[in-house]
């Protein structure tokens, strides 16, 4: 970028994983950088699932660049099989990064970026945009309005802050504010910080995705220690058939295994499933809300203590408002991605590798990147995050050959490993790469020793392109690859990890 904003830092909003990964890839590439978090440390949205463990193996957690930065301070790189909790990313691999002799004085705590624009230029102003630097407003800790000047802006800041109402239509419902006091959020520490808001309570778990289900089972674990606990699953469809998945045929075996044990809960009773249910109104009623829901059968009345929306995510675009952007009217990701993302068709599994081209948007320097450049598609695994940004600090440097070479590294029995997850003496859990299996395709060698397999090799033009890339679990994927109830290939979406 040959203008007078060279000079300036690239704003990346969000300390989270691909946020400090971008800043890493950033520093690399001889550019400044500024981190810029909301929360009062890094990690902060991680930090509030700090229990649940990712589907994914530290492998595919660590960013390349990242452990660059973190190899001379004597980081050590955890057990590559090894699948860490939430606490366990922040612990071992955030803070020790952000605290790095490149990142800790380029990160800023407390500091909650509310908008970007252009220096003296609004949405509606065309002549020299692009050489205009961006304007990035900043409310900090206590309070204070300060304004960053910046060559860049990386929009890391991902989806947490902003879950998807418990009404039908994308749209609260009636009474939903209200009954705030009685919303736990999508994955609550049941078994922990949070065990005496649902010990012997009635609960209600709203939603058919991973975040439900860990709830679920965590409640099940609940009700063994307090038994007049009682648990209520509510989803809107006619089958859950998708959250069960592929049991043991999963190709993310962790995954897989949540499901078997969610399945067995509900048919033991322990679980109390009510499908095609919206929910249309909620009604507290003192220390207990009445919650309204439209059925098949007619409006049910269900009294419960607490309810578990774990009805996903959608980004903040209000922040945005000044920029110009290209998104998708649906899914609200960057145009060309959203095809290639698209909850109706995909999962983490089919999504391709992809970077600044597919990522670009009109306002040229401005990107979003991690989950919420998925908008409200919950197919993000970290490690396509870390190619995004990857690829993105290329792109700002100039080099548009290696922005353009966007690749996945998977081996055999990497993220889509059939290997069956194994509990270490330590409580850890890993997976047991020597067990073989992959759904990734056979690429083994002479010896039967895992080979590389480079996924998306080359830049993702839109849809068309690469369809048929993606590290794939080996099963219909997303809404549209929904079969029949039963059908142990039907899976479910999101990710984690």
């Amino acid at each position: 970028m040959n203008t007078p904003t060279g000079r300036l830092p690239v704003v990346v909003v969000g300390a989270g994983p691909v946020g400090l990964a971008a800043a890493a890839h950033l520093l690399e590439r001889g550019l400044e950088a500024l981190v810029l978090e909301a929360g009062e440390r890094v990690g902060a949205a991680v930090r509030q699932w700090h229990h649940v463990r990712l589907f994914s193996p530290w492998r595919y957690d660590v960013d390349a660049a990242a452990a660059r930065l973190l190899t001379p301070t004597g980081w050590e790189h955890p057990e590559p099989t090894g699948l860490p909790t939430g606490g366990d990313l922040v612990e071992r691999y955030l803070e020790p990064l952000a605290a790095t002799e490149a990142l800790a004085p380029r990160t800023r705590t407390g500091a909650r970026v509310v908008a970007v624009s252009r220096v003296g230029l609004d949405k509606t102003r065309s002549r020299g945009r692009d050489e205009r630097p961006f304007l990035v407003r900043v409310q900090q800790a206590g309070g204070t309005v300060v304004d960053h000047h910046a060559r860049a802006v990386i929009d890391a800041s991902g989806t947490w802050g902003q879950p998807n109402p418990l009404g039908v239509s994308g749209l609260p419902a009636l009474g939903e504010d209200e009954a705030a006091p009685f919303l736990a959020g999508p994955l609550p520490d049941v078994l922990g910080a949070e065990r005496d808001r649902f010990a012997g309570r009635r609960v209600l778990v709203v939603g058919a995705g991973h975040s439900a289900t860990n709830t679920l089972l965590n409640l099940v674990a609940l009700a063994d220690e307090a038994p007049a606990t009682r648990v209520v699953w509510a989803v809107r469809g006619a089958s859950v058939t998708r959250s069960y998945g592929g049991g043991d045929l999963d190709g993310l075996p962790a995954r897989g295994a949540l499901g078997a044990r969610l399945r067995d809960a509900v048919e033991s009773g322990r679980v109390e499933l009510r499908t095609e249910v919206t929910v249309s109104a909620l009604e507290p009623r003192g220390g207990e809300v009445v919650v309204v829901a439209r059925t098949p059968a007619g409006e049910q009345r269900l009294v419960v203590d607490v309810i578990a929306a774990a009805t996903g995510f959608r980004p903040d675009l209000g922040v945005l408002r000044e920029l110009r952007l290209d998104l998708d009217p649906g899914v609200e990701a960057p145009a060309r991605l959203a095809p290639l993302i698209d909850p109706e068709f995909h999962s983490c599994g089919t999504v391709p590798p992809h970077g600044a081209d597919v990522l670009a948007h009109p306002e040229s320097g401005f990107f979003t990147a991690g989950t919420k450049s998925y908008g409200r598609a919950p197919t993000f695994l970290l490690a396509t995050g870390y190619e995004q940004v990857r690829s993105i600090a290329a792109h700002l440097a100039g080099d548009v050959e290696a922005a353009a070479d966007v690749r996945l590294d998977l081996p055999e029995t990497g993220v889509c490993s059939s290997s069956t997850p194994a509990v270490a003496a330590d409580g850890t859990v890993e997976i047991d790469e020597s067990a073989g299996g992959s759904c990734c395709g056979s690429t083994t060698g002479p010896a039967g020793a895992p080979q590389p397999i480079t996924v998306g090799a080359g830049p993702v033009v839109g849809a068309g392109a690469g369809a048929g890339l993606g590290f794939s679990t080996g099963f219909l994927r997303g809404r549209s690859g929904e079969a029949s109830a039963g059908d142990p290939r039907a899976t479910s979406r999101g990710c984690r990890g």
